[in-house]
């Protein structure tokens, strides 16, 4: 699916949300092994990132050719800020009803409210699609973020304890979150 561009004035910085392109393909790499060495919430570590340009070329048409799927970018002043995005759960019709989501933004982009409106836009395109909820799942460290997901409705379902092993040989939990979209059936 593809977002129009949108923009916002959030803190007194012009905010400019649209969906990925794939001429921003060399820059979603280059912004992922920057924020995955920023800090430990994320995916992996960035030597671990290891796509291509036409591999994420090909990740954004696929979010934006399809109709369960949005891949959100942030600018802040004219500056690329960061990610969001949700995909339907794929394999069965089991799990049709059910969409991820996932967040990320550099450092310097935090703390002002900018997570909080990208995860609002995400969640009002949820809520036009037939999906009945929203899942998540934050590093049990990232405080500030589970705070963030809370305040917007979602609930702890469960915790996996030690599910990250750190290079330096400490863990932490991962911990899952849900968000009905839709009341109970």
């Amino acid at each position: 699916m593809v977002l129009a561009e949108e923009t916002y004035t959030l803190d007194g910085k012009k905010i400019v949300l649209r969906s990925a392109r794939p001429d921003d393909a060399q820059m979603l790499i280059d912004y992922l092994k920057t924020v995955t060495s920023e800090t430990r919430f994320l995916m992996s570590e960035p030597d671990e990132i290891e796509y291509t340009k036409e591999e994420e070329e090909q990740f954004i048409n696929k979010h934006n050719e399809a109709k369960d799927a949005l891949l959100l970018l942030a600018f802040v002043d004219g500056e690329y800020a960061g990610t969001a995005s949700f995909e339907g759960k794929a394999g069965t019709r089991r799990a049709s009803h059910r969409a991820g989501i996932g967040i990320a933004l550099f450092q310097k982009y935090t703390g002002f409210g900018l997570g909080r409106l990208m995860m609002n836009r995400l969640l009002a395109e949820l809520k036009k699609l037939p999906f009945e909820q929203a899942e998540l799942t934050v590093s049990g460290a990232n405080k500030r973020a589970y705070h963030l997901y809370e305040s917007l409705g979602f609930q702890e379902c469960g915790r996996i304890p030690n599910a990250d092993k750190y290079d330096d040989g400490t863990y932490d939990d991962k911990i899952e979150m849900v968000l009905r979209l839709c009341e109970e059936r």
